[in-house]
């Protein structure tokens, strides 16, 4: 795409904002027109502009405060969706190369899922102006597309939501650019280490399981590793709605709740920062996040359904796919009642 005017920092002068240093990620505007979704796509609540639909809008948020159990025709309808949405992240991944703009990502994004008769969740969403999200380096998430070409030595994550006739599919990758970043030790293993912080999570989710044990997972891999774990940012349940009930917390912490059952559908991404610095800088668009000193971020995301002695990963690779975690949850319990059982004698050696 050729931009139809010169690139600008619209942030250059702001008066209380400032890129993190050293920053090399700084946004170049002006944004292209928003995407023009034809009739024939089904829309969700909150890209239609009627009372009616307004009203179901929040009827539908204020269900979505409850972890909502998916019925069998829900849950077939957010496979679909998760499988589209794979589909279309690989074909955008393929297009990451030095030279080619995030907003040219953003457009095949768009195509790409009116192809295939959804609508690109992100379009509209709380005021979202593109139909996908790019972060690029130090940015950890929710980077609007826009005029910056990628450069060799790059690292971006690219975040696809569609929706499809009722339900959305959710899932996110981190890709390195050009041969520099391939490279670049730290940054491959920083987004290794994401997605071996999603995987490793992946495999203790089962029926029974409380959500807290997600971030007990994530945020000592990822430490290991060199790498910090964002807070503020979380994984989601999602369905019928893009976010809903339950808060997927991927740190340790006690305001995580709820126990998985079967029916629940969520999504785990990990968002990690290189170094030990785990805080986050928002940007004037209320939308883009990096971190505060300007190290490289990287995340990983799948959506997930609990089942049956486990969970289906329902935008893996080349369709759902379906993890028997029984083993990894009984030798999850077995050390933590170890532990409980080492801490209880410690105790009692304190109190004689």
């Amino acid at each position: 795409m050729t931009p139809t005017a010169t690139p600008f920092d619209p942030f250059a002068s702001h008066a209380t904002f400032k890129y993190p240093e050293p920053s090399t990620v700084k946004a170049a505007y002006p944004l292209s027109k928003k995407s023009k979704v034809p009739d024939s796509i089904v829309r969700p609540n909150y890209a239609r502009e009627s009372v009616r639909d307004t009203l179901a809008y929040w009827w539908q948020f204020f269900a979505s405060r409850n972890i909502r159990v998916n019925s069998e025709a829900d849950q077939e309808g957010v496979r679909k969706a998760a499988k589209l949405a794979r589909e279309v992240l690989q074909i955008a991944a393929s297009k990451v190369a030095p030279g080619v703009t995030t907003d040219e990502i953003d457009k095949v994004v768009f195509e790409e899922a009116i192809k295939r008769d959804c609508y690109p969740s992100p379009l509209g969403y709380h005021g979202y102006p593109k139909s996908v999200c790019t972060s690029v380096n130090e940015v950890i998430c929710h980077g609007i597309p826009d005029q910056r070409p990628l450069q060799d030595g790059d690292i971006i994550n690219l975040d696809v939501t569609l929706f499809h006739h009722g339900f959305h599919g959710d899932l996110n990758a981190t890709y390195p650019v050009g041969p520099k970043a391939q490279e670049d030790a730290d940054s491959m293993l920083l987004i290794k280490t994401a997605r071996e912080c999603l995987d490793a999570a992946i495999a203790i989710c089962g029926p029974g399981q409380p959500y807290a044990e997600i971030g007990r997972v994530i945020q000592p891999l990822a430490e290991s590793k060199g790498c910090a774990v964002v807070k503020r940012y979380t994984g989601h349940g999602i369905s019928r709605a893009f976010h809903s009930a339950p808060t997927v917390y991927h740190h340790r912490t006690k305001k995580a709740y709820g126990i998985m059952q079967v029916g629940h559908i969520f999504t785990i991404e990990p968002m990690l920062n290189w170094g030990s610095e785990w805080r986050d800088l928002s940007w004037p668009d209320d939308w883009t996040v990096s971190t505060v000193d300007g190290a490289r971020s990287a995340a990983a995301e799948e959506t997930l359904l609990i089942v049956e002695n486990g969970v289906e990963i329902l935008t893996a690779e080349g369709g759902s796919r379906f993890i028997d975690t029984r083993d990894a949850r009984n030798a999850r319990e077995e050390v933590k009642r170890k532990r409980k059982a080492e801490a209880d004698v410690d105790d009692s050696d304190n109190v004689q």
